[in-house]
């Protein structure tokens, strides 16, 4: 039968039957596009991208290739994506599994570069998946040693920003330092994150109070703790939880927040455990009023809130131009941080306003220096992740039983959600500037932090 020509909106009508429905290439090569496309969107999944930004890629690189009506689902640990053939063919759906997730910017930025060749035409869809090959199979940008001196170094610039010393800064690294090899070990060996987060949060406690018990540590043991729960706390998806339940995806938003609440009970139960061990043995801790408004000079802050960034992002194998995007979102953060709190704003309010400000900056830097927006806007945010207010709350809950510790872990919580909400409401702000003159309407089409930034003129509802 002859095929009719091609309407506007990309579809064939038959004049004999009736038929309505896209025109599309042969079932070989639709096959082979969904299958790119899976694969593209599981790196991004996998590396902590939100499900809109997932979706709107998929859809992004299978319109680009001859497939111009596709559906996803993204459901957190697995990615559908169907095509639709018209109404006289059988639609073809493939699903992806997301069995892996791990911290490796480097390989989001090369897909992410990948899906911009493919988008534009520059690469025919053969050439894109031996690329993809390439970009995942490829080993770390850095050996393993140097991400756990990354993370010795920002557990040690964290000390600083709550106002610690030299030494305790220094022990701090060690203690993470310790943490990071037991951890890795334990993964080698597969052992569930959930239990991996339990040891975590024993040993940095158990690790700290040894010093502490041996006279090397001051009055404020509770700092070591405190900086080296940002660390573990820091590879939790927070920004892409809170994006997901503002853009709707709620299932994979409630698939996010388990996953949070899981590996969060799991490093609160290893330090309440060991704080409980350690009274009763009769080893003596002190946890002091909460901290002031700004800890330590300006100058210092900055500085360590920007030490604090580069160090997540090169523990996270980012790309070295990223680092120093990444170390100005951490200055910049903290910088928006203690000017909240002069003005008299509490920890969520100034929380929150910080992370607006790091998330609409960078969205404006990233972008033009094709860096992923998330890249900078997870790192950016990290100083500012409440690790010794979550301490203070155990150790309230455990050592002096009282339960005022739990009103401080739901204050902790809160400071959580203010820096992931206002770090996604900062992106989103940011789009009216970057996208220049055009309707406000089409312009502020929800927050994007992973992906192309007009992936398609499809209307993605």
């Amino acid at each position: 039968m002859r095929r009719a020509p091609r309407t506007s909106s990309d579809q064939q009508v038959s004049p004999t039957n009736g038929v309505h429905g896209p025109a599309l290439p042969d079932d070989a090569t639709v096959h082979f596009v969904l299958d790119l496309a899976l694969r593209v969107g599981e790196v991004q999944m996998s590396s902590g991208a939100g499900a809109a930004d997932v979706t709107a890629t998929i859809i992004a690189v299978t319109s680009a290739y001859g497939l111009p009506h596709c559906e996803v689902d993204v459901i957190y640990t697995s990615i559908t994506v169907c095509c639709h053939r018209g109404t006289d063919l059988a639609p073809v759906t493939s699903l992806r599994v997301v069995r892996s997730r791990g911290l490796d910017y480097t390989r989001l930025s090369g897909v992410e570069r990948l899906v911009r060749l493919m988008t534009t035409g520059s690469i025919s869809a053969k050439d894109a998946y031996a690329e993809l090959d390439k970009i995942t199979s490829a080993p770390h940008p850095y050996p393993r040693w140097v991400a756990t001196l990354a993370w010795a170094a920002m557990a040690g610039a964290v000390a600083v920003t709550l106002g610690a010393n030299l030494t305790t800064a220094l022990l701090t690294g060690l203690v993470t330092a310790l943490t990071d090899r037991v951890g890795r070990l334990l993964n080698r060996r597969a052992l569930p994150f959930f239990f991996q987060q339990v040891v975590g949060g024993a040993l940095a406690t158990a690790a700290t109070l040894g010093l502490h018990a041996a006279g090397l540590l001051g009055a404020r043991p509770s700092l070591v703790v405190g900086s080296a729960l940002v660390v573990l706390l820091s590879g939790l998806s927070l920004v892409s939880t809170a994006q997901d339940a503002i853009t709707g995806y709620n299932v994979t938003a409630a698939g996010r927040t388990m996953e949070i609440a899981l590996m969060s009970a799991g490093l609160i139960a290893g330090v309440a455990l060991t704080l409980r061990s350690a009274v009763e043995l009769g080893v003596v801790t002190s946890v002091v009023d909460p901290l002031p408004p700004i800890a330590g000079g300006v100058g210092v802050q900055l500085l360590a809130g920007a030490a604090v960034s580069a160090g997540f992002a090169v523990a996270s194998y980012a790309q070295p131009r990223a680092l120093l995007i990444a170390a100005a979102a951490g200055a910049t953060g903290m910088a928006g941080y203690g000017l909240l709190t002069v003005a008299g704003a509490n920890a969520i309010i100034a929380s929150g306003g910080a992370a607006v400000v790091i998330g609409f900056g960078g969205a404006l830097t990233s972008r033009r220096l094709r860096i992923p927006p998330l890249v900078v806007v997870v790192s950016g945010m990290t100083p500012l992740l409440p690790g010794w207010t979550t301490y203070r709350g155990l150790y309230q809950l455990t050592a002096d039983t009282n339960l005022a510790g739990v009103s401080t872990l739901v204050y902790a919580l809160g400071i959580g959600l203010a820096l992931a909400g206002g770090a996604v409401l900062g992106e989103y702000l940011a789009q009216p500037v970057r996208t220049g003159l055009g309707r406000l309407e089409r312009r502020l089409a929800g927050p994007r932090l992973s992906g192309p930034l007009r992936p398609t003129r499809r209307r993605l509802e």
